[in-house]
């Protein structure tokens, strides 16, 4: 280690422990996340000579890999309640849950069928604009290309044939419900 990351090891060693101790509420892994941190910070020693704020710099790394800690717990772990019980709630905020329930999935097929229908009552050329957009998810560039419009034709298009097929759902009095105004 260079005299530079021992000087920020010194004044700020410290810190970080009582830092990972607040986060993990627990001696062993408050340790182990210190470790993790500090072997961020010597794989990246060049940036320490960069950064002015080494206190705020450290604590966005502690924060960043306890977050990456936690996020590897909750994926290893199916059941909320083998989750551990020494964090706080917000920090279960931070965690995006990817898993779609069976009932999302239902729904999801459901209104896939039902929006691919009523796809049918469009212009030909405002459903291959929004196939090209969200199915197939052509650039708005590769759109223009494709249909050898300009990217400002592509790009009403996709605004009217948004717009018609939004009207098209909210006519049809079976929708009325599901659909947004």
């Amino acid at each position: 280690m260079n005299k530079k990351l021992t000087d920020v090891y010194e004044e700020f060693h410290r810190y970080i422990y009582h830092l990972c101790l607040k986060l993990t509420r627990n001696t062993t892994e408050a340790e182990d996340l210190m470790q993790e941190v500090w072997v961020k910070v010597v794989r990246n020693e060049k940036q320490v000579t960069q950064v002015e704020h080494v206190k705020a710099w450290l604590t966005t790394i502690t924060m960043n890999t306890f977050r990456d800690r936690y996020r590897k717990k909750v994926r290893r772990s199916k059941y909320m309640l083998s989750q551990p019980e020494t964090l706080d709630v917000p920090i279960l905020d931070l965690v995006p849950n990817n898993e779609i329930s069976t009932e999302e999935q239902v729904e999801k097929v459901a209104v896939t069928k039902i929006v691919q229908e009523k796809m049918q009552q469009l212009d030909g050329i405002y459903q291959r604009t929004l196939w090209y957009f969200y199915v197939d998810q052509y650039s708005l560039a590769e759109i223009s290309n494709l249909m050898k419009v300009s990217i400002g034709t592509v790009k009403s298009r996709l605004f009217r044939a948004k717009a018609r097929l939004k009207e098209i759902l909210l006519a049809d009095s079976s929708l009325s419900e599901v659909v947004l105004a």
